[in-house]
């Protein structure tokens, strides 16, 4: 049973090697012996960004060989060590401003939600006061 539920992820990893070009013609043979293989096969191409980006194989381990290629060595060690403080400056920065953008999703949703409440409580309130304007229309005014 095991076997049977590994064989997508191994067809995937097996095109991804290979590339755009075998997730094309893997996408052409479906169409071609039975086209609603080929309709999911593009679906799942473009549901996962494979059709639009790079190479497959590049973009699966992106995040990875981005830090191994940073610190591969050019000879020059004060290049070197330049290229490492850049990288790790880039990264920080990085992570300081999706900090920041997600700190400003949260304040936008907030004054929504504030907004939100302060409307809710006014529509609250004036049924109430036109309730008690009505009441008070039949009866004389006493000072």
């Amino acid at each position: 049973m095991s076997s049977v539920a590994t064989w997508p992820s191994q067809a995937e990893t097996w095109l991804d090697e290979r590339g755009k070009g075998a997730w094309i013609a893997a996408m052409v043979l479906g169409f071609i012996f039975f086209w609603p293989v080929g309709l999911a096969l593009l679906a799942y191409m473009i549901w996962s960004k494979r059709m639009f980006k790079g190479s497959c194989a590049t973009r699966r381990s992106h995040r990875h060989s981005v830090a191994h290629m940073g610190f591969k060595s050019t000879g020059n060690a004060a290049f070197d060590s330049y290229k490492a403080e850049t990288l790790r400056r880039l990264e920080d920065e990085q992570e300081a401003f999706e900090a920041f953008l997600q700190r400003l999703r949260e304040a936008k949703d907030k004054s929504e939600f504030d907004d939100f409440m302060e409307d809710r409580a006014k529509t609250a309130r004036k049924p109430k006061a036109d309730a008690d304007e009505d009441e008070n229309e039949g009866e004389p005014v006493t000072a």
